[in-house]
This record gives structure tokens, sequence and C-alpha cells, in this order.
């Protein structure tokens, strides 16, 4: 019951992150993908340490909300 309950946090966490990064994106694009900095900032915005925000972001990479760095 309690594994349940830390994957239904994380779940919530990862949709508010995700939320908080739209509502932040620069006026100029559209949509996402939205760029690594601008992610990276909102981490430490939301209290996520470094090396959580940059898996966090690395996530949001692989499901195409977030430009890879470098792009």
């Amino acid at each position: 019951m309690r594994r349940a309950s830390i994957v239904l946090a994380t779940a919530f966490a990862a949709v508010g992150l995700a939320t908080s990064m739209a509502s932040a994106a620069p006026v100029a694009t559209d949509g996402p993908p939205f760029p690594y900095a601008d992610c990276l900032k909102a981490t430490k915005a939301k209290g996520e340490s470094p090396s959580y925000g940059k898996w966090h972001c690395d996530q949001l990479v692989k499901k195409g909300w977030v430009t890879a760095p470098g792009r």
C-alpha cells in the first residue's frame, strides 16, 4: 500500500512539473518542445536537487516535452 502511494505521489509531481513548465514557456513558442535550460530552471524553482532536476528533464526529453541540450 505504501509503495502505491509513493508511485502516485511521484506521478502527480511529474504532471505538476510538466504543467508548470508549460505555463513558464516563452511566448514565442506555441508548445512543446521547451528549451532544456527552461526545464532546469523550473526544476530548481520547484526545489529539486540539481541531479534529480537533470534526470527529470532527461525524462521529459524522451517524451518530447523538452529539446535535448545542444540542439
